[in-house]
């Protein structure tokens, strides 16, 4: 693409040197660099990008874009300072990309639980209707069956283009984006041009980053505001109405709202629940009338989510009775609540859940089905949310024996995140292991016959952080390993 196109948006820019006619490719690593390609220099947390230039001119960047002043061979490499680089990044991916959302039916979702759960329920309806959908979230980008990874649930503003970019290019109409707060905090989000956003609920997670639950809620907020104020478009905001938020951003967004909820008078409202060991069942109530529903997802959060994701894709124009049909044959989320089928007398399920709040509503979803013990392995992370921890053990102690753990232990002391969570321990029957790997041998080696275990915190994540190291480890393997070996050696 022609290089100075790409910056005819900027009012207050200074050049130096002489840009290249032309640039192949938008790099924020310098290690990715290759020839003829801009360089954009960036500040994190921990590093700032700039004092990479060098190394991005070496490896044949010929664009640098910075907030100051660079030692540049301008014989080399043109200098084009803005004043902040991230708000640059979006406008200029986006010219680069040639603006792909606005080609693209988007769908975002927000919310403390339940964003991968709607997004995947959302993606999966839209494939049984025949629409090409990709899936963006804490798998990385999913389309046609590929998956490509990212670092983030909500990925940098670079590489959510790159990614609009290949759906396009894919013929893929749809993109359906999980979207986290620390995403809207960081205008990752900049430059896509949603359609519906959905909000599926908040409490209190990630306040190491916010501050309070009132900046977290204003964060969320962001997203419908991001709708923009064209009243030409056909856009829509779908909220939680049993949420207490809901009220606050029913006026972020001057397009109109469409709510669902089970204990308010929502226009998706279920009625009626039945709750069973595979499966839940409700009443529908809906703008196009009344239906039964059933789902292979399990506990009242997993209705709350169906309805969610149900709503959005009648604001998408899809019919209420095709989304039931669609909706039966929909198996459990990776885990997300998911049973582990394995030929064990014991039940096994690996859930998400790593917020008090996910932790009450997943024992509450397996409670009604409890014959013996109910053993609960409840994680949490290192360098993170400290203050929660003491909550999620006392939800935990619910069950009648629990297994306290670490999720992934980064650089903070094991033996203090423990002591954390035994402060809210209300019962002695349980341990508290930090590897989590000896945490669930433990959870399996003292099960019987009949016994409900949950392993909550990792979900389907494929790594463990030590250190600051990301390395290999899965729940799911970890859980079938032990449970061979108690109950079939």
């Amino acid at each position: 693409m022609k290089t100075a196109t790409l910056f005819t948006y900027f009012k207050i820019v200074n050049f130096i040197g002489t840009l290249p006619e032309n640039i192949n490719q938008i790099h924020v690593d310098s290690r990715d660099v290759k020839p003829n390609s801009m360089f954009i220099c960036t500040r994190g947390f921990t590093v700032d990008s700039h004092d990479f230039y060098q190394e991005a001119i070496d490896n044949g960047a010929t664009v640098i874009v910075a907030e100051k002043p660079l030692d540049i061979d301008l014989d080399k490499t043109a200098l084009v300072i803005v004043k902040d680089t991230y708000k640059a990044m979006a406008h200029i991916a986006n010219k680069f990309y040639k603006n792909p959302s606005s080609q693209l039916n988007v769908i975002g979702v927000t919310g403390t639980n339940g964003k991968t759960t709607v997004t995947t329920l959302i993606h999966s309806m839209l494939q049984k209707a025949g629409q090409a959908a990709a899936l963006s979230g804490t798998i990385g980008l999913e389309m046609h069956g590929e998956k490509y990874t990212s670092e983030n649930t909500t990925c940098d503003i670079l590489t959510n283009q790159k990614f609009l970019n290949k759906t396009l290019a894919e013929n893929v109409p749809n993109m359906v984006m999980e979207v986290s707060s620390h995403g809207l905090c960081q205008g990752r989000l900049w430059g896509i041009d949603f359609d519906i956003v959905v909000f599926t609920n908040l409490s209190q997670d990630h306040l190491d980053y916010h501050d309070s639950i009132e900046e977290y809620g204003y964060v969320k907020g962001l997203l419908f505001a991001q709708l923009g104020q064209d009243l030409n478009m056909d856009k829509y905001v779908v909220l939680n109405q049993d949420d207490p938020w809901f009220e606050t951003y029913s006026y972020w967004s001057p397009f109109e709202v469409i709510s669902y909820g089970i204990h308010s008078d929502a226009d998706f409202s279920a009625k009626n629940i039945r709750y069973q060991e595979d499966s839940t069942l409700y009443t529908l109530l809906s703008p196009e009338g009344e239906y039964e529903v059933q789902t292979q997802l399990l506990g009242e959060f997993n209705v709350y989510n169906s309805l969610a994701a149900i709503a959005s894709l009648f604001a998408k124009g899809l019919h209420v009775a095709q989304l039931v049909e669609y909706l039966v044959d929909i198996g459990p989320i990776n885990g997300r609540m998911e049973k582990v089928e394995l030929d064990v007398p014991v039940t096994l399920y690996i859930d998400y859940a790593h917020t008090s709040d996910a932790i009450e509503k997943s024992i509450d979803a397996v409670l009604p089905f409890k014959k013996r013990k109910l053993i609960f392995l409840v994680g949490t992370g290192g360098d993170r949310d400290s203050f929660k921890r003491p909550d999620m053990a006392e939800k935990a102690s619910v069950a009648d024996y629990v297994i306290l753990t670490i999720n992934d232990p980064r650089t903070e002391n094991p033996e203090k995140i423990l002591a954390d969570m035994e402060k809210g321990m209300l019962h002695d029957n349980y341990r508290a292991i930090a590897n989590r790997s000896e945490a669930i041998a433990h959870a399996l080696d003292i099960s019987e016959p009949g016994d409900i275990i949950v392993f909550a915190g990792k979900g389907q994540e494929d790594y463990q952080i030590i250190g600051n190291k990301k390395l290999p480890y899965s729940d799911f393997e970890t859980v079938c390993e032990n449970a061979i070996k108690k109950y079939k050696n």
